[in-house]
């Protein structure tokens, strides 16, 4: 399920707009979604569908990631973006507000019987209680290979204050965060409203990654340099990632059962994230070259 492709920046663009889907060819975010739901008024719906598959065939992206986000089954246009959707040669769907595994069902009965490849998967928004509280089996369903927090719709569900800082929503990102883990399977954090708040969303970014997101979904080009930036392992961090494994294959090989580096104790789960990071670099290049 490609878990090693780097997500450090996903983009939402409305499919309606013909001119963003054409700007979208040139930003260096790592993954797109082509959004067909919250992006797009209703007489619009239509048109956005037949862009979003046009423009996820085209083959003009790169190799960036791409998705469709599609609205709910629960609305009159649900149902005909999944089926234009398995279509296409979308990566993945984006299926908004998904409460439970019977939705979960439900989506991959469609996309199967519209003819939608063995691989393509389901990109799972978490944005509601009930989600958050289904949380782990949610995540552990084999078709749903990332998980993203909506939560602009969990705030407004729980009637909470996106504050600096999101202290009414932490427990809730946590919980998910564990879910995800859990399924080792990618999951990221939800957008950043004030466009022209730099700093702000720096400082989200920077929260976000230390709590353990795999990567930001954003809603302006604007963004994705920032989110880029914080997600990408520094040269200091590769560099030190390499000299963990250097001196724990060292020690290993001489049958030391002490290893240590910089005066640090190194453990397996020490190599192991030197490993993440090496492969986040290396992917990270391979989608830039």
């Amino acid at each position: 399920m490609h878990q090693n492709r780097p997500r450090r920046s996903v983009l939402y663009m409305p499919a309606a707009n013909e001119r963003a889907l054409e700007k979208a060819k040139s930003i260096t975010t790592d993954a797109l979604i082509f959004d067909l739901e919250d992006a797009v008024s209703p007489d619009a719906k239509d048109a956005a569908r037949t862009n979003a598959v046009s423009a996820a065939s085209s083959g003009a992206y790169g190799k960036r990631e791409i998705t469709i986000r599609c609205n709910g089954l629960d609305t009159p246009w649900g149902a005909d973006d999944l089926v234009a959707a398995a279509q296409s040669c979308a990566h993945a769907v984006v299926i908004p507000k998904v409460d439970s595994v019977a939705t979960l069902d439900e989506v991959s009965r469609r996309l199967d019987a519209a003819g939608a490849p063995a691989t393509m998967t389901i990109w799972c928004m978490l944005e509601t209680p009930t989600a958050i509280l289904d949380a782990r089996s949610i995540c552990a369903y084999p078709r749903v290979s990332v998980l993203v927090m909506g939560t602009n719709d969990l705030a407004k569900e729980l009637r909470a204050t996106q504050v600096p800082g999101r202290h009414p929503l932490v427990p809730h990102l946590a919980l998910a965060l564990l879910a995800a883990r859990e399924a080792e399977k990618p999951i990221l954090d939800g957008v950043f409203n004030d466009i022209k708040n730099a700093d702000g969303l720096r400082a989200e970014c920077t929260q976000g990654k230390d709590m353990g997101f795999d990567g930001k979904t954003l809603i302006h080009p604007d963004q994705v340099t920032i989110a880029n930036d914080v997600w990408a392992p520094s040269d200091a961090d590769v560099d030190h990632a390499r000299r963990v494994i250097a001196a724990f294959t060292e020690a290993t090989s001489q049958g030391k059962g002490v290893v240590q580096l910089d005066g640090k104790m190194i453990e397996n789960l020490h190599v192991a994230n030197a490993e993440r990071i090496i492969t986040m670099a290396e992917a990270i290049a391979e989608l830039l070259a």
